[in-house]
C-alpha cells in the first residue's frame, strides 16, 4: 500500500512538472515582471545595467558558437542567440547537475514548457536573448535541453572571474 501511494505521488509530481515546463507553444518571453531569484550562477539582470553583449549562434550541428563565455563577477551581460538551424534550440544556464537532471526530464517529457529568465527558446531562423547578472564567481554551464540536443553535445561554459579587490593600503 505504501509503495502504491509513493508511486501515485511520483506520478502526480511528474505530471505537474510536465504541465509547466517545455512544449510546442510559442516560447516568447511572457510580458510582465521578470522573476528575480538568486541562483548559484547569478540573478536575472536589468537591461539598463548591461555591460556588454555576447552573440552566440545555435546550429543543427548541435553546437553553440562560441561555446565559452568569460565574464567578470558583477557584470550584467546580454546574451543574444541566433538560431541558424532548422529546428528549435534553446539556451539554459545552470549548474552541470541541474542541466543533467533537466535534460533527462526533457527526454522523458519532450513537450514540457518552461519560461525562466535564465533560458531562451529560439525558433529556427530567429533570435532570442538572456539578460543575466553574474554575481557569483565560478564556472557554470549552459546547454540546449531540447530532447537529444544535450546528449549530442550542445553545451557550453561560462567562466565568471572573481572581482579583484583593492589591496590594503592602496588608493581607491
Amino acid at each position: 500500500m505504501k509503495l502504491s501511494k509513493a508511486l501515485l505521488a511520483m506520478a502526480v509530481l511528474t505530471a505537474a512538472l510536465a504541465a509547466g515546463a517545455h512544449g510546442s507553444e510559442d516560447h516568447a518571453k511572457k510580458a510582465g515582471p521578470v522573476r528575480k531569484e538568486q541562483k548559484a550562477f547569478g540573478i536575472a539582470g536589468d537591461s539598463k545595467a548591461v555591460k556588454r553583449t555576447v552573440r552566440l549562434t545555435m546550429s543543427d550541428s548541435m553546437r553553440f558558437t562560441p561555446d565559452v563565455i568569460d565574464v567578470r563577477q558583477g557584470d550584467t551581460i546580454r546574451i543574444t542567440l541566433n538560431n541558424s538551424g532548422q529546428v528549435l534550440h534553446e539556451m539554459v544556464i545552470g549548474t552541470k547537475q541541474e542541466l543533467e537532471e533537466h535534460a533527462a526530464l526533457m527526454v522523458r517529457f519532450p513537450n514540457m514548457e518552461h519560461d525562466e529568465p535564465y533560458m531562451a527558446h529560439v525558433k529556427p531562423g530567429s533570435t532570442g536573448e538572456i539578460v543575466w547578472t553574474f554575481n557569483r564567481p565560478g564556472s557554470f554551464d549552459f546547454a540546449c535541453l531540447v530532447a537529444g540536443h544535450y546528449q549530442a553535445g550542445m553545451v557550453g561554459r561560462i567562466n565568471v572571474r572573481r572581482t579583484e579587490t583593492l589591496k590594503q593600503g592602496s588608493k581607491s
